[in-house]
């Protein structure tokens, strides 16, 4: 987490946490999705602006986190921004460099040990590492099936809906509901 980050949230401690405006697609890109594109429909069916902006993408990807139940979220200086999810939280490249596959996130950061390797009812790629689940970029499905072709990785079925679950992240993160009042 940035410096500056951690500094706003030392001055400005109970800034209400944002819902609904920021979302991660399968291929590693953020979007923007404010009010009139949720009223227009749920992401991935609409999926908002975009972010292209390089720093601003940079910013997010060095303050992306996980809270204790496994909502992602964008540490905004002292407001944080609950992410949804495509697919999981992790979206991970592969390059074949000799007869070792290099795995990292769409952060920039490396994974250094794949553990597990899935396969859903979709042909989606999924590798478990240290870092967390991750599907694998569409790009990168050339250099993901040469490490299974190879016998590198040996994926086992899965069915996407237990993804979730079984890895401990949410895909839709929501405001808790505020308790009601007493009469």
């Amino acid at each position: 987490m940035d410096e500056i980050v951690k500094a706003a949230l030392k001055k400005w401690p109970n800034v209400p946490h944002c819902y609904d405006w920021l979302a991660l697609d399968a291929r590693g890109d953020w979007y923007m999705r404010d009010e009139r594109i949720q009223a227009a429909g749920p992401f991935p069916q609409v999926k908002g602006s975009r972010i292209t902006h390089d720093k601003l993408k940079d910013f997010i990807q060095r303050n992306y986190l996980a809270d204790e139940h496994g909502a992602w979220f964008f540490q905004n200086g002292p407001q944080r921004v609950y992410v949804e999810l495509e697919a999981t939280p992790w979206i991970y490249g592969v390059q074949r460099q000799g007869q070792e596959w290099l795995v990292h996130t769409h952060t920039g950061t490396p994974a250094k040990d794949v553990k597990q390797v899935l396969l859903d009812e979709q042909g989606r790629l999924f590798l478990e590492t240290e870092l967390g689940l991750g599907i694998v970029h569409t790009l990168d499905m050339s250099a993901a099936a040469d490490a299974v072709e190879s016998g590198h990785w040996v994926p086992q079925d899965v069915a996407s809906g237990e993804l979730p679950g079984r890895y401990g992240y949410v895909l839709q993160p929501k405001k808790p509901a505020e308790p009601r009042a007493r009469a």
